[in-house]
């Protein structure tokens, strides 16, 4: 299943079109989108924010091989190397400090460019490559502006957006909390973690009914849920009873089934399989601050989300494809 995950990766960020720009013209002379000069590191895969999470998913599976030395021979093992090294190379060529130093320069000047999702799948991308000396000195720039900008922009947003798309604080903050403890920011953590008792501590009970919208790939309530068991620590387990009562003892149900998809071909259509996979890391990860019984239903049901989609995840339109073996790695992998 990896290599065919990375190949997966590999060929979606190797594939320059259909693309969808969120570039800002600021003049006549600013109006070439074209993907590669625009973004050297992060094109391919649809949007930039994509191409930085099909990256992410690339170094995690890579790092199932670290160490491993290459075959030479005409075996399958010798196939899952060149796979392997192909995808190694992608990444060499994306991961320049020449070409990260164009994507620090455009973040700089457009401070609103990808927030908050796009800045949290960058900072997850450099926590992962933290251990890569020539990427993670390359992404290091890169890194500074996000930091920078996240320290600025919490303070100056009244209200979190809720919604189950690309702008959910709640999921960025989680994504920034973790990606930025591991590369060390305090004051960065520190931001967000009291961000996120501003703006979540005070909630509940979750009026889940309306879940989900036509084109989430998030639950609102799980993903706010999942951050506030990362924030609170042992002052979560009464919170999760306040604002998700019963979940996973018949409470809030509606949200352990796999949602239905019927164009998964259709872009915002395709986001519905996305939900089932950020639904199913979520669950799994709750399902380690409650009882065992219900700790039991919450990884079945998470279990049931990813096997619902499984098969558009490995074998999809592109709509699914160029995005959607990252959420598969959350939902198996970091929980």
């Amino acid at each position: 299943m990896d290599q065919h995950l990375i190949r997966i990766a590999r060929e979606v960020l190797e594939r320059p079109y259909p693309y969808v720009s969120g570039h800002v013209a600021t003049g006549p002379a600013d109006t070439d989108i074209t993907p590669q000069r625009l973004h050297p590191a992060f094109h391919g895969a649809l949007d930039w924010h994509s191409s930085v999470h099909m990256q992410w998913s690339l170094v995690q599976l890579l790092g199932q091989y670290a160490g491993a030395s290459p075959s030479a021979d005409a075996s399958p093992g010798a196939d899952a190397s060149r796979e392997e090294r192909t995808a190694r190379d992608l990444l060499e060529s994306r991961l320049t400090a020449e070409n990260l130093a164009v994507e620090a320069a455009y973040l700089r000047e457009r401070p609103a460019f990808e927030r908050p999702y796009g800045w949290a799948w960058a900072a997850m991308l450099g926590a992962a490559v933290r251990h890569e000396r020539g990427w993670a000195t390359a992404m290091t720039p890169l890194l500074e502006v996000i930091a920078g900008h996240v320290l600025d922009w919490l303070p100056r947003q009244a209200y979190p957006i809720r919604h189950g798309k690309h702008q959910n604080d709640a999921f960025a903050l989680l994504l920034l909390h973790h990606a930025y403890g591991e590369l060390g920011r305090a004051d960065v953590v520190r931001a967000v973690s009291e961000q996120a008792r501003d703006w979540f501590d005070p909630d509940g009970p979750a009026h889940t009914s309306g879940e989900p919208s036509g084109s989430d790939f998030l639950s609102p309530a799980l993903a706010e849920a999942m951050l506030m068991q990362t924030v609170l620590g042992e002052d979560f387990g009464p919170w999760l009873e306040r604002f998700l009562p019963g979940l996973g003892a018949g409470g809030h149900s509606h949200l352990l089934e796999p949602p239905t998809v019927l164009d998964p071909t259709d872009g915002q259509g395709a986001h519905l399989l996305g939900l089932a996979l950020s639904r199913a890391w979520q669950l799994r990860a709750l399902a380690r601050s409650v009882g065992d019984g219900r700790a039991d239903a919450l990884r079945a049901a998470a279990d049931r989300q990813v096997a619902a989609v499984l098969p558009a995840v490995t074998d999809g339109d592109f709509m699914a494809t160029h995005w959607l073996v990252s959420f598969l790695l959350l939902a198996e992998r970091w929980t």
